[in-house]
């Protein structure tokens, strides 16, 4: 039986062990976008975990989605996560960047002054902090079919940058709400073109951006992360026949390349969709149940050694503990994450949980 504190290999990607760090939302960053020293600390600090993804990070200012969110949009970007890599590397660790376009996720005082673009004029219904307070968000423009290449491009570009960065891979956002999740639901999706009104054309867009950046950086560096059905920020899938057929159709539009890995968020990850999903993908899965939920050991053993996944995505523990395999290995006692420091900026609450004696 595998363990979950067992090695593994996922394309490219050396894994010590089975537990990932998931994608985390810390807004450490300055206006500018470029990780500082204080990012290559904390992550480095997370090197034990079997692969550490990085915050969802933007591939231009206009999809930047929150203050303090780390970019991968220009050369000066890349050279900040080049000394992360570094620091990461320095630890034995694998290091793979989220990249994140937020779509309609975004406020002109977050993107500079820009207005948000989505598939389709829809807000998400849904608020956000801004430097004078929560606001909605607003109603995006409606990108025009030739647009997309360049959106496409965006995420190849940034792709490049992060490899180029000596980064050991990259995982494409298509979760949570963010624009390519918007692409693939009828809820925010209501598109004539042939990026619209069919499973099929919903899911054509994220299959171009994958099969785009496979092309550039090569498929065992390339990962993507999915939500189906998690019915947040404004983007609902509540017709289970439609989910199944738009994400059998993206994964089929993608299974021939041989990605390094699918990363599947969804809440009964023991349940016959999940494991519909694993199997339609066919290569390595990372999965975990909740978003703002902590995963727990029982629950991270169950996703590995109960053959749900081949490895599995934790958050919130892996905040608090730095060197959370050791402790839950061994049996040690944790750290207690405190959600008041998780987006405050600064070291307190980021780079300061103690390690285990």
């Amino acid at each position: 039986m595998v363990s979950l504190f067992d090695p593994a290999t996922a394309g490219a990607l050396q894994l010590n062990n089975r537990v990932t760090m998931a994608a985390l939302t810390r807004m450490r960053a300055d206006e500018d976008g470029i990780p500082s020293a204080l990012h290559a600390e904390y992550y480095s600090q997370r090197a034990g975990a079997g692969i550490v993804v990085t915050e969802g990070t933007f591939p231009t200012f206009v999809s930047r989605g929150f203050e303090g969110q780390a970019g991968i949009a220009n050369a000066d970007q890349q050279a900040g996560w080049r000394q992360v890599a570094e620091a990461v590397h320095a630890k034995g660790g694998t290091l793979v960047m989220q990249i994140m376009h937020a779509g309609r996720m975004t406020h002109p005082s977050m993107n500079r002054g820009q207005e948000p673009e989505a598939p389709s004029a829809i807000a998400s219904g849904t608020i956000t902090h801004t430097p004078a307070g929560k606001v909605p968000l607003p109603v995006p423009r409606a990108l025009e079919t030739n647009e997309l290449p360049r959106i496409r491009d965006e995420f190849v570009a940034a792709a490049r940058r992060a490899i180029d960065a000596g980064l050991d891979g990259v995982e494409l956002h298509g979760a949570n709400g963010y624009l390519l999740h918007e692409f693939l639901a009828p809820s925010s999706n209501t598109r004539t073109d042939a990026y619209g009104g069919s499973p099929e054309a919903r899911a054509r867009f994220v299959i171009e951006v994958v099969r785009a950046v496979v092309a550039e950086v090569g498929a065992e560096r390339v990962g993507l992360r999915i939500s189906p059905e998690h019915n947040v920020q404004g983007v609902i899938e509540d017709d289970h026949a439609d989910v199944v057929a738009t994400y059998d159709a993206l994964l089929d539009g993608i299974k021939d390349l041989g990605l390094a890995y699918l990363s599947i968020l969804h809440a009964d990850y023991a349940g016959e969709f999940v494991a519909h999903l694993k199997e339609r993908f066919g290569g390595f899965v990372i999965l975990n149940s909740g978003f703002g939920k902590v995963t727990e050991l029982d629950e991270a053993r169950e996703i590995v050694e109960g053959g749900h996944a081949d490895a599995v995505a934790v958050g919130r523990e892996l905040i608090a503990n730095p060197d959370l395999v050791r402790r839950w290995k061994e049996g040690l006692a944790l750290n207690v994450p405190n959600p008041k420091t998780f987006y405050t900026g600064g070291a307190s609450g980021y780079t300061d949980y103690p390690f285990a004696e």
